[in-house]
C-alpha cells in the first residue's frame, strides 16, 4: 500500500507545445507502471491544451477550480468532483476558464499515446 498526500507532491513545470500557455504544472502521483499512468495537471487561468486524441481512454477527475472540457461537438464547464471520460480516438481539449485556475487527476492505461489534432 502507498498513501500520497496531494499537497506534498512537488509541482514540476509542464512545458509542451500542446498547451496554449506556460502556466501549467504536473505532479506525479505514484511511479508510473506499465498498467497505469496517473498524475495531476494544474492549469493557470485561461490556459488549456489544444485539440488532441489518445489511442486509449482518458479519465479526468476534477480536483480544483473551474475548467472547460470540449470536443468537436460541445464545450462543458466542469468543477471539483466531476469525472470526465474521453473514449479512445475522441478529439478533445481541456483546461482552465478565464476566471479560474483548474486542476485534474488524469488516468490512462500505460503506453497510451497522445496525438495532436489541431486543425
Amino acid at each position: 500500500m502507498k498513501i500520497v498526500k496531494l499537497n506534498r507532491v512537488p509541482k514540476m513545470p509542464f512545458i509542451d507545445p500542446v498547451f496554449t500557455g506556460t502556466d501549467v504544472t504536473k505532479q506525479s502521483l505514484v511511479s508510473d507502471s506499465k498498467d497505469l499512468s496517473r498524475y495531476i495537471v494544474n492549469f493557470g487561468r485561461g490556459t488549456r491544451n489544444r485539440f488532441h486524441t489518445h489511442n486509449g481512454d482518458q479519465v479526468l477527475i476534477i480536483i480544483a477550480g473551474k475548467g472547460i472540457v470540449a470536443t468537436d461537438k460541445e464545450n462543458r464547464i466542469v468543477t471539483t468532483g466531476d469525472i470526465v471520460v474521453f473514449p479512445a480516438g475522441e478529439k478533445h481539449w481541456h483546461g482552465a476558464t478565464e476566471d479560474s485556475e483548474f486542476s485534474h487527476i488524469v488516468i490512462t492505461k500505460g503506453g497510451v499515446k497522445f496525438t495532436s489534432a489541431e486543425d
